[in-house]
């Protein structure tokens, strides 16, 4: 099994240093509202936020949404018409759950839809003043990097992301740095990640803890070479031990988009969700490689 994780993870640092994905458009932006620096908002505003979102999304229509006048739209890091998004499909949710950062003004939500066309999408909303003025969704589905809605949704359904007891919680600081650590192995093996026990990942779909084992860690099947992760974006929800993170996957211009979803507990991480929107390896329904034999470690 090792070994068929790493070389998925070899195949993956090839698909993404050669990701044809576009860069977040400058040249035709004119017009669009830009990132604000020191937003203003409340916790409660940005929850009302994302109930509207999930709301919006299963009718196929954002109307519901305080949205400025010149909100600006992207889809998979690409500038795009408010009208083109897949926010404008009417979805069968199987399952949404959002995070807050009332500092930085931002939510982040993961949406599953088994079907009748599968998805996985994480959107985030930037508010400022009761409006939201910037909609930037990864959306993955078929033929995306380890992707299977089915078992996204299977270990989803069994993971604690409740709020937190206050003395479990992490320094958003150090919640930071550890996601840093982390996102840096994959260029410097010697960081110093706050890996915690039991720990899974769930990368699109492939789930590193099928067994439920107690000892379980996120360290195995972490890619060998050298891959930048760039563009880094945060955001925290402190109440849940949540750090969520946007970036690009190789270049900086036309990486492949990506987000981690990192969930601490008593400062060690212990749930790791990714979606990665670059064409690659599927997993099947029990979040296991596509081919994989359970009685063959080789």
């Amino acid at each position: 099994m090792l070994k068929k994780l790493a070389a998925s993870a070899i195949a993956f640092a090839i698909a993404a240093t050669s990701s044809q994905a576009m860069a977040q458009a400058q040249s035709g932006s004119e017009g669009l509202a830009r990132r604000v620096d020191r937003p203003t908002c409340t916790k409660d505003e940005l929850k009302a936020l994302t109930d509207a979102y999930v709301a919006g999304q299963r009718s196929g229509d954002l109307s519901a949404l305080p949205l400025a006048g010149n909100t600006h739209y992207l889809e998979n890091m690409e500038t795009v018409d408010a009208s083109s998004g897949l926010w404008n499909t009417p979805l069968e949710i199987d399952h949404a759950m959002s995070f807050h950062d009332p500092v930085r003004c931002k939510t982040f939500t993961e949406i599953i839809v088994t079907g009748p066309t599968p998805y996985v999408i994480g959107t985030r909303l930037f508010a400022h003043e009761g409006a939201v003025y910037r909609v930037d969704s990864i959306t993955i589905t078929t033929g995306d990097w380890l992707f299977n809605a089915n078992a996204f949704l299977h270990y989803t359904s069994q993971e604690d992301w409740s709020d937190l007891h206050p003395y479990q919680r992490t320094e958003p600081s150090e919640m930071i740095r550890g996601a840093n650590a982390y996102l840096d192995g994959f260029m410097d093996k010697f960081t110093d990640i706050p890996w915690g026990m039991p720990c899974a990942r769930l990368e699109g779909g492939l789930y590193t803890n099928r067994d439920n084992l107690p000892d379980a860690s996120c360290e195995i099947g972490m890619p060998p070479g050298v891959l930048y992760l760039t563009n880094r974006d945060y955001l925290i929800d402190e109440e849940k031990g949540v750090i969520n993170v946007f970036m690009r996957f190789g270049s900086s211009e036309n990486g492949g988009p990506d987000s981690h979803t990192f969930r601490y507990i008593d400062g060690k991480f212990r749930q790791i969700h990714t979606l990665t929107a670059i064409p690659g390896s599927q997993v099947d329904d029990r979040g296991a490689p596509v081919g994989w034999d359970p009685n063959n470690n080789n």
